[in-house]
């Protein structure tokens, strides 16, 4: 699998068409899809989320119903942002994502609206199920962009948000079966692709492997075990991007974790820095990132992807740009280094895009909602 398209998803007409509002039933398949270099066709208004499961696909259902109705870029990728966070079955956001080495859910989160160039963040933020909304109250609320740890509860309480458990029993079982068997897949020590010797994979099929199996992912035996292995990996960094253009023409974008799992307590990754884990420009469009925090923290990537958009690139491109740039900054330390990131882009004119890092030629998917449909969305792995 070494293409990009379409793979038609039909929304049952139970409950999702409760929540769908205007959206299609079922998105028709389109063949062979669009043309390698230009990725997504442009459509506004449209959104699109990294999640590509049944939760992803009824937060994009909320996202349009929002859309459709003329409502702003801003409410749709915070409504669907908040349907992820409050899945506890969702082990990689809010409500039931995988918690520090101690035990303790530390969530992070950064939404920023282009149709006012603001942003606001929290890192740290324990107890909270939804830090996206936090999020947003900070960035229209306060002066600041980001508000940390024990500050960011209390402003959020202030607000009237309760604090609440977030481990869930299946949360808890994870974290207990790693607690069980503490080995190399800790980070304690030099990062990986400093412990990683030359001719060694940063993200291979081995460790791929330990992880689909130590959080049970359902899949990962089945006709599309490529796929759901490579997610494995990016599912041990946790996060969630939705990003959405309004039929303004106004573009905004939420990135929300629980961050990297069993990771050293305190520790802050991409998701709410502004111009790593998400960056909007309304004159362009908008990127944001899953996967290794500090590897998208040291490029800037999402602020990159965003430069490459405007600087003439298409989504698809300045999301295969940003793997090049990143491979390329290893090479020279770790020529077999592969780092576990996946970006996900749109523009203004509602084209959209996704790329990720090399996995046995296993695409990346993303949702899309749009005026065709919710589809999913074959991107690429980039192997250079």
């Amino acid at each position: 699998m070494n293409r990009r398209g379409f793979i038609g998803r039909g929304l049952s007409l139970g409950a999702a068409a409760a929540v769908a509002g205007a959206v299609p039933a079922r998105a028709s398949a389109t063949g062979p899809g669009p043309s390698l270099r230009s990725g997504g066709r442009a459509t506004t208004p449209m959104m699109i989320t990294s999640h590509t499961n049944d939760t992803g696909r009824r937060a994009a259902a909320a996202s349009w119903q929002i859309l459709s109705g003329g409502g702003t870029a801003m409410d749709a990728v915070e409504r669907g942002a908040n349907i992820i966070e409050l899945d506890p079955d969702e082990t990689s956001v809010g409500w039931g994502g995988l918690p520090n080495a101690d035990g303790v859910v530390q969530l992070d989160a950064s939404v920023m609206d282009g149709a006012t160039y603001n942003a606001g963040s929290v890192a740290g933020i324990e107890g909270i199920r939804t830090p996206a909304s936090v999020a947003r109250l900070v960035m229209e609320r306060t002066d600041h962009v980001m508000l940390i740890g024990e500050y960011a509860q209390r402003f959020a309480v202030g607000f009237g948000f309760e604090v609440q458990e977030l481990m869930t029993p299946k949360s808890r079982e994870i974290w207990l079966r790693w607690r069980e068997r503490l080995s190399d897949t800790d980070d304690w020590g030099p990062p990986d692709h400093l412990r990683r010797p030359r001719g060694g994979s940063g993200g291979g099929l081995d460790e791929a492997e330990q992880w689909a199996e130590l959080l049970d992912l359902p899949g990962r035996d089945g006709p599309d075990r490529d796929y759901v292995l490579a997610e494995a990996l990016l599912h041990r960094y946790g996060t969630t991007n939705v990003l959405a253009v309004d039929a303004q023409g106004n573009v905004s974008g939420i990135t929300t974790t629980s961050g990297l799992a069993w990771k050293v307590p305190g520790r802050v990754g991409d998701s709410p820095i502004i111009g790593a884990g998400l960056y909007v420009d309304n004159d362009i469009g908008a990127a944001a990132v899953t996967g290794r925090g500090e590897d998208v923290i040291k490029s800037c990537a999402g602020y990159y992807v965003v430069s490459r958009m405007g600087a003439g690139r298409t989504p698809q491109q300045a999301c295969e740009d940003a793997v090049a740039m990143i491979r390329h900054k290893y090479r020279n330390v770790n020529p077999d280094f592969i780092p576990s990131e996946k970006f996900v882009a749109i523009n203004k004119d509602g084209d959209y895009g996704c790329a990720w890092m090399p996995f046995r030629d296993t695409p990346p998917r993303m949702t899309v909602a749009n005026a065709e449909g919710i589809q999913t969305y074959e991107g690429v792995s980039v192997a250079d």
